[in-house]
């Protein structure tokens, strides 16, 4: 009976260990799958991604873009996304362009070339010093070529495409030659990625005169409306939730020029002798390909040095862009 009553309690006790295991085993397992569901209800709740609305009065040279057309909204809207949700990439052209448009754009008034275009070469660039696998160079990513067909030097100690202000006039004779075979801005900006010739030849071949009209191959598809998706969120930042202080925008650099018309044996002593820095002259100066210049020919080159002291502007008490779209735009253009 004794032992009866032993192998009962060990039985009991045993039963109970197990209620007690299972118990923890699913309090565990609750709370396991209630800290996922936690977990998902707050990402639903924080994160979010916004189909983006097609501008309705979009144009490129005040040329109206055609957005009612399926396939033209469809080609933005690609571009429009891509762009805005590349935030990195996107904001740093925003901080190079309040550097380089101030450049670009009085090159392209004096030439009579629509402002619209210095977005051709943030779109082809970044408005930085690439090299392109076809060996494009500058921000307006001449060949060759086309550099010394439109009067740029270029040779072993000089390439004037990484000139910003000598390949910017190169580039608006470039457009005013497309505009006199082409007829219109849109297809001149096209023609920058196609050739003109490559345009002429599909406009005669499909019997249209609209650029939108044109089947053409992707790339340069996607080229307009790209361009037309960075001038709009360039243009309008804090609609497509950019924010930035004016600080943050890289500034203009001041600079003054020194002029060569003669050899230099070393532009490490002619920085020295300016009170710079050979780093800053090769910098301000990248179309100087080499730590010489030969300079058989006496042309007169203008090397620009950094003005002394120059610092960052003190970004204390700096305003926002928050507050208003056109703080933004201002900002930058």
């Amino acid at each position: 009976m004794i032992k009866d009553k032993k192998m009962l309690k060990k039985t009991l006790y045993a039963f109970l260990g197990m209620v007690v295991l299972f118990a923890i085993v699913k309090l565990f397992s609750f709370s396991k799958t209630d800290g996922k569901a936690e977990h998902q209800h707050t990402f639903t709740d924080n994160y979010h991604v916004f189909a983006l609305d097609i501008p309705k009065n979009l144009n490129f040279a005040g040329e109206k873009v055609p957005v009612g057309d399926f396939d033209v909204r469809e080609r933005i809207d690609r571009e429009l996304s891509i762009n805005v949700y590349w935030q990195s990439q996107t904001m740093l052209m925003m901080k190079r362009a309040n550097r380089w448009f101030p450049v670009i754009e009085p090159i392209l008034k004096k030439n009579n070339v629509p402002d619209d275009f210095k977005y051709i070469a943030l779109t082809e660039s970044g408005l930085t010093n690439v090299v392109s696998p076809s060996n494009a160079v500058g921000f307006w990513q001449f060949i060759e070529s086309t550099g010394k067909l439109y009067d740029l030097t270029i040779n072993s100690e000089v390439d004037e495409r990484y000139d910003v202000e000598k390949s910017t006039v190169a580039a608006c004779k470039y457009f005013l030659d497309a505009k006199n075979k082409l007829g219109d801005w849109t297809l001149v900006a096209a023609s920058y990625n196609m050739g003109v010739n490559g345009i002429m030849g599909q406009l005669q071949k499909q019997r249209v005169t609209s650029y939108y009209d044109l089947l053409l191959n992707d790339e340069t598809f996607r080229y307009i409306a790209r361009l037309l998706a960075i001038k709009e969120i360039v243009d309008n930042p804090l609609k497509y939730g950019f924010h930035f202080r004016k600080s943050d925008l890289y500034p203009p650099l001041p600079t003054h020029n020194i002029t060569v018309d003669s050899s230099v044996a070393s532009f490490v002593d002619l920085a020295e002798k300016n009170k710079t820095t050979y780093k800053m002259i090769r910098l301000l100066n990248p179309w100087l390909r080499q730590s010489s210049l030969s300079n058989g020919f006496h042309k007169k080159y203008q090397i620009k040095i950094l003005q002394s002291g120059f610092v960052y502007p003190d970004d204390e008490n700096d305003a926002s862009t928050n507050g208003s779209g056109n703080a933004a735009k201002d900002s930058i253009k």
